[in-house]
């Protein structure tokens, strides 16, 4: 045997030495009491629940930091078989709430995958429901994590139609699949307080009519059933595409929304072409928000708007096509996040794809309609002596190129690079991290004090209830400005 082959030899068993000590060493156990888990969170807490629908997923990570491995006797949840939450831990289900005999090596881990699902409570409002996942080692330690979750109750109505006059109650919301259809000659009535969670694709149509009536305090509701989380920071509910809308269709009319707070779904507002009078859509101190289509999408209809707020939509905040409308003290914001194709602030039409429609009334009185760009104003109009156009924005804030000379731009402030702040620097909360907005305008926003008094007298009170007369002048828009100290200017 030559000398290099004894000592490639000699290398190769140090190295299957050296393996066979490393084996050993990742398969070497501790019973020690001072050798314990550690996890991701000692609190698991699930957001709101609907009562007899399963949660969504939350996982646990359980760190072994150590050295040497741990071996884990068992898993329980303290509940028991009678727990109403559910764990599954490195793939084994908990059955009967009780698990036996894991192993987390050293400076390893694993996951702990949890779940719940709650009966009615019989309460009005959101329960409180805990219980702990107990680890119990090998060595006789003990370990637990909190877990807790509250659950709501609800009414669940599936493929609705009402042919009746009929009236929502407030004691819990409802949660809507497929679809909430009311009749021709029935009237829905939406009290203070009523909230309504549609699940995926379920909407709302009103053929008949639609009165919903809230507070500053207690408004209606409109938004998805989705209770829990896209990431940590994000509640699904923050993000567009939950459900459907809201339509009206042709005939229905004498539609009044007073505090509705409609959020997140596909589209906002939907009317369909029908006589102008009597009105269709009476809309006051509302939001429509953050949707994967138009907020308010108004068809050669009737509608009067006022402190209302219309924001981040993927199509048009507000698409006019025909028909008589006024908005006073009204927030367009066109911050939409989630794409840069999305669509303007204000679209106004009389002529859509060869589509005439007389557009008799179209007046923006002490709004704002700003956005990202240099242009939120977009339209698709005919004008000459056999067409009717009739639009005017006074007295409003609008980020679009100045327009000179013409009397249906009166008194307005043109959002350029020569004010103080421009685009989401002019409101008070702008976080598109966790789609976040507070739309009153910020201390140095040119948005205040530049409305007209005359018009703000028709509504003295923002939004919020915050008077509009307290300093020099109203804001425009449906925010106004609240210094920290009202009576310092």
């Amino acid at each position: 045997m030559s000398m290099t082959h004894r000592k490639s030899c000699t290398l190769l068993a140090v190295v299957l030495l050296g393996m066979a000590a490393a084996c050993d060493n990742y398969d070497t156990w501790t019973t020690s009491p001072s050798a314990t888990l550690s996890f991701s969170a000692d609190t698991v807490a699930f957001d709101t629940v609907i009562s007899t629908i399963p949660s969504s997923t939350r996982m646990l990570v359980v760190h072994n930091r150590g050295d040497k491995g741990l071996r884990i006797a068992s898993v329980a949840l303290e509940g028991g078989g009678d727990s109403h939450f559910r764990a599954n831990v490195d793939g084994q289900p908990l059955y009967g709430g009780l698990g036996h005999d894991f192993e987390v090596r050293r400076k390893d881990s694993l996951v702990v995958r949890l779940e719940c699902t709650f009966p009615e409570t019989g309460g009005s409002g959101p329960q409180q429901f805990a219980d702990q996942l107990v680890f119990t080692l090998e060595s006789g330690v003990t370990q637990t994590v909190r877990l807790e979750a509250s659950a709501q109750d609800a009414w669940f109505v599936r493929g609705l139609r009402l042919d009746v006059d009929s009236v929502f109650l407030t004691d819990r919301p409802y949660v809507v699949y497929d679809s909430l259809v009311v009749g021709e000659e029935a009237v829905l009535t939406l009290p203070a307080g009523c909230t309504l969670m549609f699940h995926e694709k379920a909407g709302m149509e009103v053929y008949g009519r639609l009165e919903a009536r809230g507070t500053l305090d207690a408004p209606v509701v409109m938004r998805g059933d989705r209770t829990d989380r896209m990431f940590a920071y994000l509640p699904y509910d923050n993000t567009p595409g939950r459900w459907e809308g809201l339509w009206f269709h042709t005939g229905s009319q004498g539609n009044v929304m007073q505090y509705v707070d409609l959020h997140s779904g596909n589209y906002g507002i939907r009317c369909d072409s029908t006589d102008l009078s009597p009105l269709v859509l009476l809309m006051e101190n509302s939001v429509v928000h953050n949707l994967r289509g138009d907020g308010l999408h108004l068809e050669h209809s009737s509608a009067e708007v006022a402190n209302t707020q219309v924001s981040n939509t993927l199509g048009s905040t507000v698409f006019l096509h025909g028909g008589s409308y006024s908005f006073v003290h009204c927030t367009f914001a066109q911050f939409y996040a989630l794409s840069a194709d999305r669509g303007p602030a204000v679209f106004l039409a009389n002529d859509m794809e060869g589509r005439y429609l007389h557009l008799q009334q179209a007046w923006f009185h002490n709004c704002v309609a700003t956005g990202y760009g240099d242009d939120v104003l977009y339209g698709s109009i005919i004008e000459g002596q056999d067409y009717v156009c009739d639009y005017l924005f006074d007295h409003c804030f609008l980020t679009t190129p100045e327009v000179k000379d013409d009397a249906r731009y009166a008194d307005n402030v043109w959002d350029h690079e020569d004010l103080p702040v421009r685009g989401g620097d002019n409101f008070l909360l702008f976080d598109t991290h966790a789609f976040l907005y507070d739309f009153t305008p910020d201390s140095l926003s040119s948005i205040r004090n530049m409305a007209s008094p005359a018009v703000a007298s028709r509504y003295p009170f923002d939004r919020l209830g915050r008077s509009r007369m307290a300093d020099e002048a109203p804001d425009a828009g449906c925010y106004e400005y609240l210094p920290a100290n009202p009576k310092a200017q």
